[in-house]
């Protein structure tokens, strides 16, 4: 299977992430390769009535961070799995998945089959 043309889109993916990832959060300086959300505003107390808003805001930054990272994760794992030469093949049974599915979804680990 050539995988250049998907190899580029993980790519770009990749650095598109990274962007959306450095925007709501950073690279953990105690976790290699995981990130954190950026801190809170010091010396900002919210008025009581709006600490609800302040906490929603961040419950909501927290996901959308979660979200991006696994996202992320998925991306840098289908990228090893080209350099390793295991790309394409369902992770659960071993067969090939449909290269429609690899170009709508090129980090997919599942034949369709087997979809999570």
């Amino acid at each position: 299977m050539d995988t250049t043309h998907l190899k580029e889109k993980l790519e770009k993916e990749k650095v598109a992430l990274e962007t959306r990832l450095a925007s709501v959060g950073r690279k953990s300086a105690t976790v290699p390769g995981d990130w954190e959300n950026l801190p809170a505003e010091q010396n900002v107390e919210p008025d009581p009535i709006d600490q609800a808003e302040v906490t929603t805001e961040r419950e909501n930054e927290v996901a959308i961070l979660e979200a991006l990272e696994s996202q992320y994760d998925a991306v840098l794992k289908a990228l090893k799995r080209i350099d390793d030469g295991t790309y394409g093949k369902c992770e659960v049974c071993g067969a090939s998945i449909a290269p429609e599915r690899l170009e709508a979804n090129p980090a997919a680990t599942t034949c369709t089959l087997h979809m999570q």
